[in-house]
């Protein structure tokens, strides 16, 4: 049993209970599993992932009022399907890139594991509503970007973890804010759930930081000439505010970065 063979089968399982089983064990493991640093593994077609949800342009997925049922479960589903791609991003991450040390592939795997707690409550709090995962449209944005950084391990971190998913760390407190304003017990409930992804995606920016300055060190690279360089090749989407500086802060971003966000 290794660890990143192990993560690519997990990668390649559609059904979403039973990549989220196999995520959850693999991350339990974590500490006493073997690592082979060095494999070479044949890339699958894609991640697997259900028929459903059909995914669409960005532009062309519907919004939703979250102060009916269908509109606050749909903002739910929107969620649940950006951890599901979480998933699948951090065991790419894990068994895509040799060649790095046995510590990158344990962080990886970790926040897999953290990312399939976050779709099992997410989930849960849809099946609550009488929805599922894949009753609504979504879009394939957050996956894009990891087909365009899959050549470069640097590239990712720059892109995927610091760029995208820190988007969420200033998003997610603006949706709380539209969730409080819904009378019914079922915001609340979204609004902890989304408690506990906020504290753990500062986590994983904050791992995406440390594995991009480590290795631009290693590469003898400047991190904000690659990091622009690198969004201007992958067409990296523009930041925009209001920015969360406080997780920014807590994720790893320097002050320099944090002067440097857009007004």
């Amino acid at each position: 049993m290794e660890l990143r063979a192990l993560a690519l089968a997990a990668f390649t399982l559609a059904d979403p209970a039973q990549k989220g089983a196999a995520v959850q064990a693999l991350a339990g493991q974590v500490r006493s599993l073997d690592c082979d640093t060095a494999a070479l593994f044949a890339a699958p077609a894609g991640p697997g992932r259900p028929q459903r949800p059909l995914l669409l342009h960005p532009r062309a997925v519907p919004k939703r009022s979250p102060h009916s049922v269908a509109g606050h479960a749909a903002l739910v589903h929107s969620i649940a399907h950006i951890e599901f791609n979480a998933i699948n991003l951090a065991l790419d991450a894990t068994w895509r890139f040799p060649g790095l040390p046995d510590a990158y592939y344990r962080d990886w795997v970790r926040v897999a594991g953290e990312e399939a707690l976050h779709f099992a409550l997410l989930q849960a709090h849809l099946q609550g509503l009488g929805f599922a995962y894949g009753d609504f449209d979504a879009h394939d944005g957050l996956w894009t970007m990891c087909v365009a950084t899959e050549g470069d391990v640097l590239a990712r971190m720059a892109l995927v973890p610091r760029t995208l998913e820190a988007r969420g760390l200033d998003a997610t407190p603006l949706i709380q804010a539209k969730l409080r304003t819904v009378p019914s017990p079922h915001a609340q409930a979204a609004v902890r759930i989304l408690d506990r992804i906020l504290a753990d995606e500062v986590g994983h920016v904050a791992i995406g930081n440390h594995w991009f300055h480590a290795l631009c060190e290693q590469r003898g690279v400047q991190p904000e000439a690659f990091y622009q360089e690198a969004a201007r090749l992958h067409r990296a989407p523009r930041l925009k505010p209001p920015f969360n500086l406080s997780a920014r802060r807590a994720a790893g971003f320097s002050e320099a970065e944090l002067a440097a966000l857009p007004l």
